[in-house]
């Protein structure tokens, strides 16, 4: 089967790792994978055999134009069966291309509870007849969209997050070779954050509340390293000055090696306002790792009772949960390895890619293409 998926960007996110697990994925299965971004720039590992392409598109009338244009030129070339689009840009330029172009059928994928506002909302909703399905990653990220008028129920499924659970995994001697090379001896506890440094991640607010935590008894000896980089980088640095934690807390930047970071912590963290399903959060899990989360949309769905879910906004309960989970600490290796299985059984990547092939083939056949059921 020859299968587009088209993103907004491939920088790092939770939705555009998304993107190059499916097209691994994918191609592991026999499958033709393109992937399409809207903007420049790639900062996520691609698989080598997928057909990549860049649209270079701006925020102007003109540069979306001529981005409908490229893709439809690609289209006409390559030829795929199915159009997979992620994020609202992406999505809505592949409804458009449905509507005035013989185009695949189109899928629509959704990654944030918070799309936009009333102007995207709008659009989504004038737009929805030319996707041949829409979906969500989580239940309540998909009565988000619903409360926002973007689209009806029926119109709109769910269908998780895949987590690489051959990659995320439990792993005792990666987690001894990496505390040693970032310092940590045996008795310093590492809380780990990883996310793009923007508002909606509340980094700020896991600032405070880990502040706060490491002045009660127990905690000095405890360390957070937060990986990722954004806007808010220079704003997080001055309350790190402000609470004089320049020695507890590492602004670590992009980091690629995620399963290394999880494996070493005792604690991950994720302090969010807004998420769809994070990514992060079942891959933390995944490697055994305790963690501590707000309600974000999309959290208690994967966490479950594997983890600890306070409110969002509420600093004082995100300390206080952070203090008990790590004087709990990792647990038994039974109760590490339940978490692991948690993710195997509700979102591993295997079976969420063989999920989504099954609807590409279904809808590319109701279209009328009978030579897609098996790889090409």
């Amino acid at each position: 089967m020859r299968i587009l998926l088209l993103c907004t960007g491939l920088k790092t996110g939770g939705a555009e790792q998304q993107v190059a697990g499916l097209a691994q994925a994918f191609i592991q299965e026999g499958h033709d994978v393109a992937i399409v971004s809207l903007t420049p720039g790639c900062e996520v590992a691609l698989p080598a055999r997928a057909t990549i392409v860049h649209l270079n598109m701006r925020k102007t009338v003109t540069s979306m134009m001529r981005a409908l244009l490229e893709l439809n030129r690609f289209v006409r070339q390559w030829q795929p069966q199915i159009i997979h689009a992620h994020m609202v840009h992406a999505n809505l330029l592949a409804r458009v291309l449905a509507a005035v172009t013989d185009a695949p059928p189109v899928i629509c994928t959704a990654h944030s509870a918070r799309e936009g506002g009333r102007l995207r909302m709008l659009a989504y909703r004038l737009t929805d007849r030319w996707a041949a399905l829409n979906s969500h990653v989580s239940e309540s990220a998909r009565q988000a969209m619903i409360d926002a008028g973007a689209v009806v129920p029926e119109r709109i499924v769910v269908v998780p997050n895949g987590i690489d659970t051959d990659r995320f995994l439990i792993d005792p001697e990666l987690r001894q070779t990496t505390r040693k090379a970032l310092g940590l001896d045996a008795g310093t506890k590492l809380v780990v954050n990883v996310g793009r440094l923007v508002p909606e991640k509340a980094q700020l607010r896991l600032i405070h509340a880990f502040s706060r935590m490491i002045q009660a008894p127990g905690h000095a000896d405890t360390r957070l390293l937060i990986a990722g980089e954004g806007t808010m980088r220079s704003e997080l640095e001055m309350a790190m000055r402000r609470h004089d934690t320049v020695g507890s807390i590492t602004l670590a930047g992009n980091r690629r090696d995620i399963p290394a970071l999880l494996n070493a912590a005792d604690l991950f963290v994720l302090s969010s306002d807004v998420e769809g399903m994070p990514l992060v959060v079942g891959e933390a899990l995944a490697c055994g790792c305790p963690v501590v989360a707000t309600d974000a949309a999309g959290v208690a769905e994967l966490v479950g009772d594997a983890g600890t879910i306070v409110s969002c906004g509420d600093t004082p309960a995100l300390a206080r949960a952070m203090s008990d989970a790590l004087a709990v600490g990792l647990g038994t290796p039974a109760e590490q390895a339940r978490r692991y299985q948690r993710v195997l059984a509700h979102c591993s990547l295997e079976a969420v890619a063989r999920s989504w092939l099954a609807r590409y083939a279904a809808l590319a056949n109701a279209h009328g293409d009978v030579a897609c059921e098996g790889p090409t």
